[in-house]
């Protein structure tokens, strides 16, 4: 399997709204009603939004197979010396077959370019699929952000973050 890692064009916008819909709806699964999840993928997984995403740069990354989409991470710095991954998934055939680990990699090196000496994340509570990923990553948890949804739930994040440099 030959992964081409490269900069998101328009072209990918349907193939990221679907893999991150997938994906987060997986990570909230059992945990936020069906109406917010219909909300929170409407708002940010619709085609036009993606594609302003990915003008803007938030979007920073994504696998390709076969110029298949196969996966996507995007980031930024959060001060001089942190860097943050705001998106990272994976469509679920390419599981477990290292583009995760590749797409962090890529991410991770601009972020050390640009200063960062650590880097952030938030982690759904109990996301299963990430939660060990970025363990393993050598990321520890710092404590948890609870926030409030449209629809009135309890949303809790767990923030990780690891030493880069």
């Amino acid at each position: 399997m030959n992964v081409t890692i490269a900069k998101p064009q328009t072209k990918h916008a349907k193939a990221i709204a679907a893999i991150c819909s997938s994906g987060w709806k997986q990570t909230v699964e059992g945990k936020l009603s069906e109406e917010y999840q219909i909300q929170n993928i409407v708002y940010w997984y619709n085609h036009e939004r993606v594609v302003h995403d990915i003008h803007n740069g938030a979007y920073t990354f994504t696998a390709l197979i076969d110029s298949k989409v196969a996966g996507v991470i995007g980031g930024g710095m959060i001060g001089p010396n942190a860097g943050e991954i705001f998106v990272l998934y994976v469509d679920e055939t390419y599981r477990y077959k290292g583009i995760g680990r590749h797409l962090l990699e890529v991410l991770t090196q601009k972020q050390m370019i640009s200063g960062a000496a650590e880097q952030w994340v938030s982690v759904q509570k109990g996301n299963q699929l990430g939660i060990p990923f970025y363990e393993a990553r050598g990321f520890k948890c710092h404590g948890r952000r609870v926030t409030t949804t449209e629809t009135g739930e309890k949303k809790v994040a767990l923030r990780y973050s690891r030493q880069v440099r």
